[in-house]
């Protein structure tokens, strides 16, 4: 199937205002519920200095809202994942088969997630999921969090760079 010019042209605006409404967030922040009021909170007051919209529970899930259901929405509309691995959300993964391991195995399936160590490491990590640990990421034992959070907001710019490039490449406007 192809599309004649004008058909692309008229398109185009409707395809972007899609995409511009499933991508509501640039981030989708993976907390254990133990942090969320205080390392997840800080991580998520630091992107957002940083212009980086995020999905966050905390602020994102309304009191008598499905839970699942709003992470699922939340999942969907976010250009990236970052898990927060924690004491605590170590514990929750290999304990516990609750939304913050549904949410893990949902991030997993998509290609930008980045694991951020907090107070674990990599290797702490691939004890309890090695395909998480495989994939590459920041830890605070290396640079502050404040640095993490910066290269985040970078590379959320790029990802947006990739989906307007492609996006005028598909609509013959490059």
């Amino acid at each position: 199937m192809s599309y004649t010019p004008q058909q692309v042209r008229d398109l185009t605006p409707v395809r972007a205002a899609t995409i511009a409404r499933f991508q509501a967030h640039d981030v989708f922040l993976c907390h254990a519920w133990p942090d969320r009021q205080a390392d997840a909170k800080d991580v998520y007051d630091l992107l957002l200095a940083e212009d980086v919209s995020v999905w966050f529970s905390e602020v994102s899930l309304r009191p008598g809202t499905d839970m699942r259901v709003a992470i699922d929405r939340g999942l969907v509309s976010s250009r990236m994942g970052i898990v927060l691995v924690t004491p605590a959300m170590l514990d929750k993964l290999s304990t516990d088969r609750s939304i913050a391991s549904n949410e893990l195995s949902a991030l997993l399936r998509r290609s930008l997630l980045v694991p951020v160590m907090h107070g674990v490491t990599f290797e702490e990590l691939d004890q309890v999921t090695p395909t998480l640990a495989s994939r590459g990421g920041f830890s605070t034992a290396e640079e502050p969090m404040e640095d993490i959070v910066v290269k985040i907001a970078e590379l959320v710019g790029l990802v947006a760079e990739e989906e307007a490039d492609e996006l005028s490449m598909t609509s013959g406007t490059r």
